[in-house]
C-alpha cells in the first residue's frame, strides 16, 4: 500500500509530494525499536517518552517516512508528513493497513466510572455462549481466540488494536468487547472504530488529574456515542439509573436500551435474591422474560449483568444464550474475589480505588448480612488529590473498622497520602488504625477478624504489583492474605475450591 492511501483521510497541515505519496509502505510502528524497511514511524509524545527524539534512530531502521504532529526538521524534511493529530492519524493508517477488521467483527465498546472490567467479562462470556471466537481487551488482560495475553493498558494504541482485529478474524473471530476508557477516547486511541453496542455502566468521580473537570470527564466518554470520529454505534446500552447516563446525546441512527432497577428501563431485573452463592433474579426486556442465576454477588453486579443482557440482545441472542452465557462466569479477577483458607471470616479483594466504588463493595458486603465490616484500603498517588478524603470518609462511614495504608505510591511521600486520607476517616467517629507497610496492613485487617465478619482488602485488586517511588515490587494481596492466614493455622478442607 502507498503511504497517500495508507493516510487518506488523515488531516494534513500541507498536502503530500507526489514522490513522497507514492511510496509503498510495508508495516507501521510508534515504536522506534520495532521499525524494519518500508516502515511509517509515528512520533508523538507518550506517557513516559517522546516519540520525536527517536525519529532518526527510525529513518536509520529504514523507515521510509515519518508522521508526526511537529513540523519537519529540515534534514526530514523529504520524508516527514506533519499531521493536525497524531493518534488520531495513527488510527487512521492502522485501520487502512489491516483493513478495517473492526467493521468484520460485532465490537462492543464498554465505559463507565466503575463496572467496566467485570461488564466485558460477562459480555465475553454471553458471546462465547452464542458458540462466537471472541476476543476481550480490558484492565486486567486480553484474550484472543481462547489465548490470554498481559494487559498494556486498558484500552491499547490504535495500531495494537488492529493488529489484535486483525489476528481474531485470521483465527474465525467474530466478536471483540473492550473495556475503553476516558483517557483512549480523549487521545484518539479509538478514533474512527466502528463499534456495533456502546455500553455505559456510570460515571462518579476519576481521572481528574486528567481531565481536569467531571465535565471534561463525561465529554470524553460522550465520544463514544457519538462516533469517536467514525460511524455511531448501532446500538447504545445504558444504565437509566445514572444521571450521567440520561445525559448522553444519541444519533438520529442509534437505538438505545436502557436498563436498570426502576419501571422507567427498557430491561430491568426482578425479584432479585442473593447471597455468598450468587445472585437470582428475573429479566424483564419489553415483553420477554427470562431467568438469570450468576455466581457474582451484590447488588453492583445486579447492574452488570443486566448491561451484559442488554449487549446480548442488541447482537439479536436468544434468552437463554445470554442467561448460559452470565451463568458461565464464574468470577472475575479482583473484583470482590474470595480469599478462603478455612477462616470463619469472609475475605475478599477488591479493585474499588474510588470513593463511589468503596462504597458499592461495602454495601455488597453489607447485603451479606456480616458482623461486622473491616476495610483496608489507600490512595494512589500521582492521581486526583481532591478524592482521597472522599475516600476516607466512604470507607470510614460504611465501615466499623478502617486500616488506612499506602496504595500504589508512585511518585509522592506514602505519608503524605495517607494524611489527605486520613482526613475523610477522622469525619466520623469509627474506630481505625493508620500502617503504611501494606503487608503489615493486610496483617492488621485479618487479625482483627472475629467469625462472621467480612474483610475487604481494597485498592489493588487483582494487580500483582506495587509501584513505588524508585521501583515496582512483587505484591499480591490475595497472595499476602493467603499467606498470612495460612499463618494463622487456617487449613481450607479438602475438596473446597
Amino acid at each position: 500500500m502507498d503511504l497517500g492511501e495508507l493516510i487518506s483521510g488523515v488531516e494534513l497541515h500541507l498536502p503530500l509530494a507526489p514522490e513522497l505519496a507514492r511510496t509503498p509502505v510495508t508495516g507501521i510502528e510508534y515504536d522506534s525499536r520495532k521499525v524494519t524497511a518500508g516502515g511509517l514511524f509515528f512520533a508523538f509524545p507518550g506517557a513516559k517518552a517522546d516519540g520525536r527524539q527517536f525519529t532518526a534512530e527510525a529513518l536509520r531502521r529504514g523507515a521510509v517516512a515519518i508522521a508526526s504532529e511537529s513540523a519537519a526538521p529540515e534534514e526530514m524534511a523529504s520524508r516527514w508528513v506533519q499531521v493536525k493529530h497524531g493518534r488520531r492519524a495513527l488510527s487512521i493508517a492502522a485501520r487502512q493497513f489491516y483493513g478495517r477488521p473492526d467493521e468484520r467483527l460485532g465490537l462492543t465498546g464498554i465505559t463507565g466510572t466503575n463496572g467496566k472490567t467485570t461488564t466485558a467479562y460477562l459480555v465475553d462470556s454471553v458471546l462465547r455462549a452464542s458458540g462466537g471466537t471472541t476476543a476481550m481487551i480490558g484492565t486486567i488482560e486480553y484474550h484472543l481466540a481462547g489465548r490470554v495475553l498481559p494487559a498494556v493498558n486498558t484500552t491499547p494504541e490504535s495500531l495494537d488494536l488492529m493488529r489484535l482485529f486483525a489476528e481474531l478474524l485470521e483465527a474465525g473471530g467474530t466478536y471483540a468487547t473492550m473495556e475503553v476508557s476516558s483517557h483512549a477516547l480523549a487521545l484518539g486511541r479509538v478514533y474512527g472504530l466502528n463499534f456495533h453496542t456502546a455500553v455505559f455502566s456510570n460515571l462518579t468521580r476519576d481521572h481528574l488529574d486528567f481531565h481536569g473537570t467531571m465535565e471534561e470527564y463525561f465529554a470524553a466518554k460522550q465520544q463514544l456515542f457519538a462516533g469517536a470520529g467514525g460511524a455511531a454505534p448501532a446500538f447504545a446500552v445504558l444504565n437509566h439509573d445514572d444521571e450521567f447516563a440520561r445525559r448522553i446525546a444519541l444519533p438520529a441512527g442509534t437505538e438505545a436500551i436502557w436498563y436498570g432497577l426502576g419501571q422507567e428501563a427498557d430491561l430491568r431485573a426482578r425479584h432479585i435474591s442473593g447471597g455468598l452463592q450468587g445472585l437470582r433474579f428475573e429479566v424483564q426486556y419489553r415483553k420477554q422474560r427470562f431467568a438469570i442465576a450468576s455466581p457474582l454477588i451484590g447488588k453492583i453486579n445486579v447492574y452488570n449483568i443486566l448491561a451484559a443482557c442488554g449487549t446480548g440482545l442488541s447482537y439479536g441472542l436468544a434468552p437463554e444464550v445470554i442467561a448460559a452465557g452470565i451463568a458461565n462466569l464464574q468470577a472475575v479477577p479482583g473484583r470482590f474475589e474470595r480469599v478462603d483458607e478455612g477462616q470463619p471470616f469472609t475475605v475478599v479483594v477488591d479493585y474499588a480505588h474510588t470513593d463511589d466504588a468503596l462504597r458499592n463493595v461495602i454495601a455488597v458486603a453489607r447485603g451479606l448480612n456480616p458482623q461486622r465490616v473491616i476495610t483496608m484500603f489507600g490512595c494512589g498517588g500521582d492521581r486526583d488529590r481532591a478524592k482521597r478524603p472522599m475516600m476516607g470518609q466512604a470507607a470510614a462511614e460504611a465501615s466499623d473498622f478502617v486500616v488506612l495504608t499506602s496504595d500504589n505510591p508512585r511518585s509522592e511521600d506514602p505519608l503524605a497520602i495517607m494524611n489527605d486520607a486520613l482526613v475523610g476517616v477522622r469525619r466520623t467517629d469509627v474506630r481505625h488504625v493508620v500502617e503504611p507497610d501494606r503487608r503489615a496492613a493486610i496483617v492488621c485487617a485479618l487479625k482483627e477478624a472475629r467469625e462472621g465478619d467480612i474483610v475487604i482488602l481494597a485498592g489493588k485488586g487483582h494487580e500483582p504489583y506495587q509501584v513505588l517511588k524508585d521501583q515496582t515490587i512483587a505484591f499480591d494481596d490475595r497472595a499476602v492474605a493467603r499467606e498470612v492466614l495460612k499463618g494463622y493455622g487456617y487449613q481450607k478442607s479438602p475438596g473446597i475450591q
